[in-house]
């Protein structure tokens, strides 16, 4: 991608901000009992279509706009894997700020139902802002939601979004362009671990504008003895052409 192209910083803001609305209508119209039930007994759910293709592009194109982000992180450098990410610094884009507000409470029924189940307190706040406070308060101050560039032959390797001791159980992940069109491979890689047993891998098929809601870290599920825990991780395999960019909205800060 060519990032030396001009991009206008304050058309990309008022165009994301335009979308809030819209946006907040789209989220309160899924049927989100269902993917609760999917995320607790399978890990993960798909929205299809949350994001319409000119907003994938007005994300994308704010990748080269340098005044929005905290930091870039060059992935072969930590051993991540291959590629690049930045993070957005506060105030957050609209978009990413609506998003997380709004998909934040619809979770905290079953983030709560998790911390029964494998004995963690305390219970997560309804409002995100109160669950932000929360972060602040033992120093997880800066915003994780980040956007993704891999270029051929790049890839991420299978990790978990911790960034401290408070966390939300789990997080969204939306594609920001096209399978087979912008790029090939590059496929979204779930694994869960479970006592005494071996891996179980689930590739989630997503297509522009498609999120996915999956665990963090681990999740209870219930047994013949009672629940015990599942460990997720998650990554990208190798792109083989083309360029990939994906959104990640994550509702716990950093330390």
């Amino acid at each position: 991608m060519n990032c030396l192209r001009y991009v206008d910083n304050h058309a990309i803001h008022k165009g994301m901000a335009m979308v809030d609305t819209a946006l907040e209508t789209r989220l309160a119209c899924e049927n989100w009992s269902e993917h609760l039930h999917r995320v607790n007994a399978s890990g993960f759910t798909v929205i299809e279509n949350l994001l319409d293709p000119d907003v994938c592009q007005r994300l994308i194109d704010s990748y080269c706009e340098p005044d929005i982000f905290r930091s870039c992180i060059n992935m072969s450098r930590h051993g991540f894997g291959s590629g690049q990410y930045k993070y957005f610094a506060y105030p957050l884009p609209p978009i990413i700020a609506t998003l997380r507000s709004c998909v934040y409470p619809q979770m905290v029924p079953l983030a709560n139902y998790w911390n029964t189940k494998l004995g963690l307190e305390p219970p997560y706040p309804e409002r995100h802002e109160d669950f932000l406070s929360q972060c602040h308060d033992a120093r997880q101050e800066r915003p994780t939601p980040l956007l993704l560039r891999y270029g051929a032959g790049d890839y991420n390797c299978l990790h978990r979004d911790l960034y401290g001791d408070i966390l939300f159980p789990v997080q969204m992940a939306i594609l920001l362009s096209e399978p087979n069109d912008d790029f090939s491979g590059g496929e979204f890689v779930l694994t869960e671990q479970r006592p005494r047993m071996q891996s179980r891998v689930n590739v989630v098929p997503l297509r522009k504008g498609d999120a996915v809601i999956f665990a963090v870290n681990r999740r209870p599920v219930k047994g013949a003895r009672g629940f015990y825990s599942v460990f997720t991780r998650h990554g990208v395999s190798e792109v083989r052409a083309g360029h990939r960019f994906t959104l990640g909205v994550i509702f716990h800060d950093a330390q």
